[in-house]
């Protein structure tokens, strides 16, 4: 009995092998072109979702990507990247017609890359990043939007304003940006950015000792509070940079964070740890060694917007 059921079990995983060789042989995915909507489609389309927002009071407006706008480039028949950052199509028409009305407008972004939603980031009254979700998209998204959650996300990339500033990242070189004319070098949101339902405030990094050995561990202490108006989570982050090492170092670097929740008026300490291999760099002889100097710490609540301290090695 037992090797009749390995025989049909054996049969079936052959029959499925089968055709999934198959149907990678023909390439299905690689033949799936994309086609934008015609204009004048979307222009009726435009005007009706127009006609349905002036009887709102509030309107929340659903953008982005999907699968076949935001995906992989694997071979010159399967076109996947594209030449903007910007949204798909005639997005950004139906964003501004909204944008006129003056309605309060929340918009919803369902995107599977960071996107350049520099008029969203300007005009939109709310701007939840969504990302792709699952199939409780609808129920996440409306207690989010109801007030039920309070939101605590933060970006683990930098979303850039334009095409032209990529590649764009916190941990640069110090010579590695130098920005364009008559243009903003700054990321349209920085990594580790995100915001809540209430606010926060992070306070310097305070270091333990001034002066620590190369085999020392470095404690460091951060105050934050919440000033807001409801409980909430916030991400206190930890960066470091080397002031001055036998090799280029980056701007700073994410060493430590930590999430905490605190109620409204609510302020506590959070303490984080640098061990010698926090500090570590691989030297001209490719040895990872802890160099004596002076070190940056900052906190904050993204890459952007830190308090600092200093301490040195001896």
């Amino acid at each position: 009995m037992l090797e009749g059921i390995q025989a049909e079990a054996k049969g079936r995983f052959e029959v499925e092998y089968a055709e999934a060789v198959r149907i990678t042989e023909q390439r299905i995915w690689a033949q799936d072109e994309v086609k934008l909507v015609d204009p004048a489609v979307n222009a009726r389309l435009i005007a009706e979702a127009v006609e349905a927002a002036k009887r709102a009071d509030v309107v929340v407006m659903v953008l982005g990507d999907n699968e076949q706008t935001s995906r992989e480039a694997w071979g010159d028949d399967h076109l996947g990247d594209r030449a903007s950052l910007g949204l798909v199509g005639q997005q950004e028409d139906l964003a501004r017609a909204i944008f006129d009305l003056g309605k309060p407008t929340v918009v919803v972004l369902l995107n599977g890359r960071p996107l350049a939603v520099t008029l969203l980031a300007e005009r939109a009254d709310a701007l939840v990043e969504g990302w792709y979700l699952g199939q409780e998209t609808g129920h996440g998204v409306a207690d989010v939007l109801f007030g039920r959650a309070n939101p605590g996300g933060k970006l683990p990339v930098t979303i850039a304003r334009n095409v032209g500033q990529i590649p764009l990242f916190y941990n640069a070189k110090p010579t590695a940006r130098r920005g364009y004319l008559i243009d903003d070098s700054t990321p349209l949101y920085p990594f580790g950015f995100g915001l809540s339902y209430t606010t926060f405030e992070i306070g310097a990094p305070r270091v333990a000792k001034a002066v620590v050995g190369a085999g020392e561990t470095v404690r460091i202490e951060v105050d934050v509070a919440n000033t807001g108006a409801r409980a909430g989570d916030e991400v206190v982050q930890l960066y470091l940079r080397d002031e001055a090492a036998s090799v280029t170092r980056p701007l700073m670097e994410l060493k430590r964070f930590r999430r905490v929740t605190l109620a409204l008026g609510a302020r506590t300490t959070v303490a984080f740890e640098l061990t010698p291999a926090d500090l570590a760099v691989w030297n001209l002889e490719m040895k990872r060694v802890v160099e004596p100097g002076v070190f940056t710490v900052m906190a904050g609540a993204n890459s952007a917007e830190v308090k600092s301290a200093q301490f040195t090695v001896a």
